[in-house]
């Protein structure tokens, strides 16, 4: 009996041991994503806030000239016309409310408004039973193709069961791609020949998910131009094939922006949300833009969450979007000029 309980003692040092090497590697893998996003901000830091950093530090008092400053740096910096004067007409509010007379003080609730607008609970396919069907929807170029490649492989390495669709017959080499992508990941792909119907490869890939028992199937769209309709028409059929054969509640559709497009992001995810309903927004190439005031456009003007922004390469730079680490980065290395 002595000998039972020394062994069960060892047993769950080990365990406590074992568990607390889990828990530090996970605090290196947060460190690690963080560092990542730091970096990957670092040309909007650059662009965006530090020159809206300098509005706030240059001057001794608050006036009309820095918030005609601060405007004038907003919009520039794709923050949008209409967030812009929202931002503008809540600062002067809080000014007034609070007297302020400092500017850093009126910097720091700026920041805080920021992370108000960006704040978001929701993320993508966080926890889900049976099969769930993530659509994937956007314009040629904006790193579609890459998103799909890129959550495929972390939720294969999390022990789900992913199934690709090669949805995208309108381009040249689109499913090629995919398939390509597919092996490389051990992932099976379904697909028809080039021109087929865009709908019936996604019905045959519902059924086959169905079928198979799988856990995730990630149906690729053809890239499309958000002005060409019959394109968008096309797309509005495929996501009523998919919502009637795997079932409403089990469809979400990802829409991809590539960020360095500024504005005209926003125009592409008004026309794909009319056409399909967009549940959530990949903001990809964070990382080549000095204007990530889109981040915040996006999200306040359109009421959509961002759920995963790509901030580099590699498949560690397509990341969950976090408000307070969006933030903490975005605004972080001004004493160092990082």
């Amino acid at each position: 009996m002595a000998m039972f309980n020394i062994f069960g003692s060892d047993d769950e040092e080990k365990e406590e041991k074992k568990q607390k090497e889990h828990l530090g590697q996970k605090a290196d893998e947060s460190k690690n994503l963080f560092g990542r996003l730091k970096e990957g901000l670092k040309k909007s830091r650059r662009g965006f806030v530090d020159k809206v950093s300098n509005i706030f530090s240059g001057r001794s008092k608050i006036d009309d000239e820095l918030y005609e400053e601060l405007e004038e740096t907003l919009i520039k910096a794709d923050v949008g016309v209409r967030t812009t004067m929202d931002l503008i007409s809540d600062l002067k509010e809080y000014q007034q409310e609070e007297k302020l007379e400092e500017p850093e003080e009126l910097y720091r609730e700026f920041q805080v408004r920021i992370r108000e607008i960006l704040d978001c609970e929701e993320q993508i396919l966080q926890s889900w039973e049976g099969l769930k069907v993530l659509m994937v929807v956007g314009v040629n170029g904006s790193g579609k193709t890459t998103t799909i490649a890129k959550l495929a492989n972390r939720y294969k390495n999390r022990g789900q069961d992913v199934l690709l669709a090669a949805g995208d017959t309108f381009r040249a080499g689109a499913i090629e791609q995919i398939e390509t992508w597919g092996h490389r990941l051990g992932i099976d792909v379904i697909a028809q020949q080039e021109g087929a119907d865009a709908a019936a490869v996604a019905y045959d890939a519902v059924q086959a998910a169905k079928s198979r028992d799988m856990d995730l199937l990630i149906v690729d769209t053809a890239g499309r131009l958000h002005t060409q309709k019959n394109l968008m028409q096309e797309l509005e059929k495929v996501r009523r094939v998919i919502g009637r054969e795997a079932g409403e509640e089990a469809v979400e559709v990802l829409l991809v922006l590539d960020a360095t497009t500024g504005q005209n992001a926003l125009h592409q995810a008004e026309k794909f949300d009319e056409a399909v309903d967009v549940d959530g927004i990949a903001l990809t190439k964070l990382d080549g833009t000095a204007s990530g005031g889109i981040v915040v456009a996006v999200r306040n003007e359109l009421g959509l969450p961002i759920r995963l922004i790509g901030v580099g390469e590699e498949a560690a730079d397509l990341q969950d979007f976090d408000a307070d680490s969006f933030v903490e980065a975005l605004f972080a290395g001004e004493e160092n000029g990082s």
